[in-house]
């Protein structure tokens, strides 16, 4: 297995949906098309934002095929929502996820929710993916959604494992084990803010970059920031920092994806708002002011 490099912003795409409920998938396909255009280094599909839970398994897989070929089509990278709480389940699922999705760079797994397996038992569970896996692993660390806290010695750990390349890391906020992790991953292992409003900071200590939703409003501005701290530029840095952590809270001002959503329809880039139960629309005003701080980027 080659080792995949992950660096910049990867957008974890919303799922459309038409008039009558189902996949826009060609509503899809121009999103995806204009987010890569506008300087992405790839796609995130099933992941949280795109609303998986809801999708069934043929909206799923159809979702990845047109995700899969536009990320072909621009020499981009895809990354695909994967896994589980059930060891053996997941690792079935991530040794076939190769040859179904030829064009994979790597898989995005959660640390297995609701069981709290422990460090110990969530360490274990990784390399029994990574071992089965045909894709490099990114690990989701989203403790307040899984129930599972870990240590920086925990993460350091995960990240020595073979096949994991990286973590996307989401705990509300820039904590001691995140500072650690930073300051002693080792070469080739990719932090990604997991967090839209604390992309900046995580980036100012050495992130590879984020995987932020709220970069489907201001692609070319999250861009734009990553690349600013790449080539030193602090001030332009910070105050692009500052302006996108503004529209990172707006867009989630109620449960993602809803605001993203609304923002996107609004702009005419997908046919309806929708969210599928047990998420809500966003209201009138929430998405209102996300899209007057994305229209305020453009200027």
């Amino acid at each position: 297995m080659e080792h995949t490099v992950l660096k910049g912003i990867y957008v974890p795409l919303v799922t459309p949906f038409a008039e009558d409920g189902s996949v826009a998938l060609d509503a899809l396909e121009k999103l995806a098309g204009s987010l890569l255009d506008d300087g992405a280094a790839g796609l995130v599909a099933l992941g949280t934002t795109g609303e998986p839970a809801t999708l069934d398994a043929a909206e799923r897989r159809a979702v990845v095929d047109v995700c899969a070929a536009v990320c072909a089509d621009r020499g981009a990278q895809l990354v695909v929502g994967a896994g589980g709480a059930d060891t053996r389940a997941a690792a079935e699922e991530l040794a076939g996820l190769g040859a179904r999705v030829p064009g994979a760079a790597a898989a995005l797994v959660t640390v297995p929710a609701f069981v709290r397996p422990g460090e110990a038992g969530t360490v274990a569970h990784f390399r029994a993916l990574a071992a089965a896996s045909a894709v490099p692993l990114v690990i989701y660390h989203i403790p307040y959604r899984t129930g599972q806290q870990l240590s920086a010695g925990a993460l350091l750990e995960l990240a020595a494992i073979d096949g994991v390349v990286g973590v996307k890391y989401a705990t509300g906020g820039l904590d001691q084990a995140a500072v650690e992790l930073l300051a002693q991953a080792p070469d080739g292992f990719a932090v990604l803010s997991g967090e839209d409003a604390f992309l900046a900071p995580v980036l100012a200590l050495g992130g590879a970059g984020g995987i932020p939703a709220s970069a489907h409003l201001a692609t070319a501005r999250f861009v734009e920031l990553t690349d600013a701290w790449e080539r030193g530029d602090v001030p332009r840095a910070r105050a692009l920092g500052h302006r996108l952590t503004a529209l990172a809270t707006a867009a989630f001002a109620a449960p993602n994806p809803a605001v993203v959503k609304g923002v996107l329809h609004a702009q005419g880039r997908i046919p309806t708002p929708d969210v599928r139960l047990p998420l809500l629309p966003a209201g009138a005003d929430e998405v209102a002011v996300a899209l007057a701080l994305a229209t305020g980027l453009d200027h």
